[in-house]
């Protein structure tokens, strides 16, 4: 058990049977009435992301999570297999469990397959990734970098906001938190 007090971003907890990832958190002292905290938090399990008020010094329980090295292999249907690059066992996911990180996985990248008891959550991306322009309108003489920015489609599928230098071709470093344009990759 730890207390709310000792919340850090990306920890889990386990509160209500879920197992959830702390995201955000804020500690309110407020004027007249009892001091908490607030938190954003994301259900490792659904991915659905909540925001959950908690009284200071209240205790939840720590979900010890077991993350494993593994390579993004192939789709297969509706499922996404992935290796362990040391013991080379297979594992396959649902489509569903990992929507969000199908954004920005190539074949062969290393992740983390996050695991509680024995039962696999999902996938955990590392910060920022590579990825290559497929379509973009072409960059306008004239046009600088100090404004605006028009839509790109990456390799995955993935669509977000560049600036208007970017061309077909470039390859691009992407925030995987908030699918965000961060530079261009060297």
């Amino acid at each position: 058990m730890i207390s709310v007090n000792d919340f850090k971003t990306g920890m889990t907890i386990e509160v209500d049977n879920a197992i959830w990832r702390v995201m955000e958190f804020q500690h309110v002292k407020p004027g007249k009435g009892a001091a908490f905290v607030r938190t954003k938090l994301r259900n490792l399990r659904t991915g659905s992301v909540t925001e959950k008020t908690f009284r200071a010094g209240e205790k939840v329980a720590k979900a010890q999570i077991d993350n494993r090295k593994m390579q993004y292999l192939y789709a297969s249907g509706d499922s996404h297999a992935f290796m362990d690059s040391e013991t080379y066992d297979q594992i396959e996911l649902p489509e569903k469990s990992i929507e969000y990180e199908l954004k920005f996985l190539q074949e062969n990248m290393e992740v983390q397959v996050i695991q509680f008891q024995g039962e696999v959550l999902g996938v955990e991306l590392p910060n920022s990734v590579v990825l290559e322009v497929a379509e973009t309108d072409p960059g306008i003489k004239g046009d600088t970098a100090s404004g605006g920015s028009k839509p790109a489609k990456l390799s995955t599928g993935l669509v977000v906001q560049v600036p208007f230098f970017i061309n077909e071709g470039d390859k691009l470093i992407i925030n995987t938190t908030d699918s965000s344009y961060v530079s261009r990759a060297q």
